[in-house]
């Protein structure tokens, strides 16, 4: 035996691992997996545990991208929508040509983020039919904002009543510019004959609710019109970004 065979047969010998030892490298050719999926997993996590309300709009909204952009990070991307729209709610709200401006979201991820705004919508209506629209104040303006706060043109809708004041119909009338919706009377009217009651919406995409003098006197026009036909007008809300108004919360009908 030589010395070098001597030297290395009398070396203690050491353990394969121990449990201060770093954890072994994967073999060559065997890629790390992504330092998102932790991330991922984290978030998820916080979600289950505390609810949408302990996260920021842009996690929330990391969530929903998860779905869409299975295989990259999307923090950068989340964020990125949020400083262009606002928030999360701006975001889905968003139209779909002006989502897909922003890198990264394409045609599906746009169509994505558009069917949570419809859900959103879907369970606001859902939630002022079940109940009677004048009792449930809160429950109309929730469903009016979610409706139409964040629309990028104008829309004049009707909520039609029966005679115990619950919800049995939703149609938007007209839609706009950004600042200006044509609205005619008399085929408001017209349309309302079946029910016996109306509430008026519309949106101001400018994001202040205040009314204009048009929409005051356009207001007392409809009420003049509907009167004599039994049909009441219970009130004209506008709804914006910065909040909503009530024509007859501030006496203007």
């Amino acid at each position: 035996m030589d010395e070098v065979d001597t030297e290395e047969a009398y070396k203690t010998p050491q353990p394969a691992t121990s449990r201060r030892s770093k954890p072994a490298e994967p073999p060559p050719g065997d890629p790390a997996p992504p330092h998102y999926l932790g991330h991922r997993e984290r978030l998820k996590e916080r979600f289950r545990e505390a609810g949408h309300a302990a996260l920021p709009d842009y996690e929330l909204l990391e969530l929903v991208l998860f779905r869409s952009i299975p295989r990259r990070d999307v923090k950068a991307l989340a964020k990125q929508l949020i400083a262009k729209f606002g928030s999360f709610a701006e975001v889905i709200a968003a139209p779909e040509d002006r989502l897909m401006e922003v890198k990264g979201i394409g045609e599906a991820v746009a169509t994505d983020l558009k069917l949570i705004f419809a859900a959103g919508q879907r369970i606001a209506k859902g939630e002022v039919k079940k109940k009677v629209a004048l009792g449930s104040w809160t429950e109309v303006i929730d469903y009016c904002r979610a409706a139409m706060a964040f629309e990028t043109r104008e829309q004049f809708r009707i909520l039609f009543l029966d005679k115990r004041n619950g919800l049995i119909a939703d149609e938007v009338q007209q839609t706009g510019t950004v600042d200006h919706t044509p609205v005619y009377p008399r085929e408001i009217v017209k349309r309302a004959l079946e029910p016996t009651a109306v509430i008026l919406v519309h949106n101001h995409p400018s994001g202040d609710p205040t009314p204009s003098n048009a929409d005051v006197s356009m207001t007392r026009q409809i009420i003049e019109i509907a009167k004599p036909l039994g049909i009441l007008v219970h009130d004209h809300i506008i709804v914006g970004r910065d909040g909503h108004a009530s024509l007859k919360g501030m006496k203007l009908m």
